[in-house]
């Protein structure tokens, strides 16, 4: 096996690769995202299903509360990769096609439905019905379905591949960005 930059093994295709601390804290970083992104995408399949509601406008304010917590924490996550990891790993690997291209595709896909679904909460008047109510919340389980898979991506393909193309000084200013120690 081979010893990466940080000391630690790759995985040479037998499991997760180990990644050295700043992409270790990006990959470590979804855990918490993926379980308020669960816990919002249970919440919005309920919604419009239980036939006793009258008006669904409550529930989606309560998810709203729920997505734009989400998207405090996710916002700074985000910046950290478009704003460091990409334009690094672009030096590469380019950024018009390829894998930075998909993930900055991905990271746009996800605000635009973001930016859809709080806009119709936003913009509510009267009462929802439960037709209307559903076809909200589906934003919000479509971000679920993007950013799920987004986030297998760059665990299992992206932070990697970065691990392997990043020299030491570029490791150490994404550590800088995030925010941890680097030691090559």
């Amino acid at each position: 096996m081979a010893t990466n930059s940080c000391g630690g093994m790759m995985s040479g295709g037998r499991g997760p690769a180990k990644l050295c601390e700043p992409l270790a804290r990006l990959r470590h970083e979804h855990g918490p995202l993926r379980e308020q992104m669960n816990a919002f995408a249970r919440e919005a399949a309920g919604i419009g299903r239980d036939g006793g509601v009258a008006d669904w406008s409550g529930r989606l304010a309560e998810l709203k509360r729920k997505i734009d917590a989400f998207v405090g924490e996710l916002d700074p996550h985000s910046e950290r990769e478009e704003g460091v990891l990409f334009p690094l790993m672009a030096k590469y690997i380019g950024r018009e096609t390829g894998p930075i291209a998909v993930m900055e595709y991905e990271h746009d896909l996800a605000k635009s439905n973001l930016q859809k679904f709080r806009e119709a909460v936003e913009g509510l008047e009267g009462t929802v019905d439960a037709e209307r109510a559903m076809e909200i919340a589906a934003l919000a389980i479509r971000v679920h379905s993007v950013l799920t898979e987004h986030f297998m991506k760059e665990e299992n393909v992206l932070f990697p591949m970065a691990e392997n193309l990043l020299n030491a000084a570029e490791k150490a200013e994404l550590a800088r960005a995030v925010g941890v120690s680097f030691n090559p």
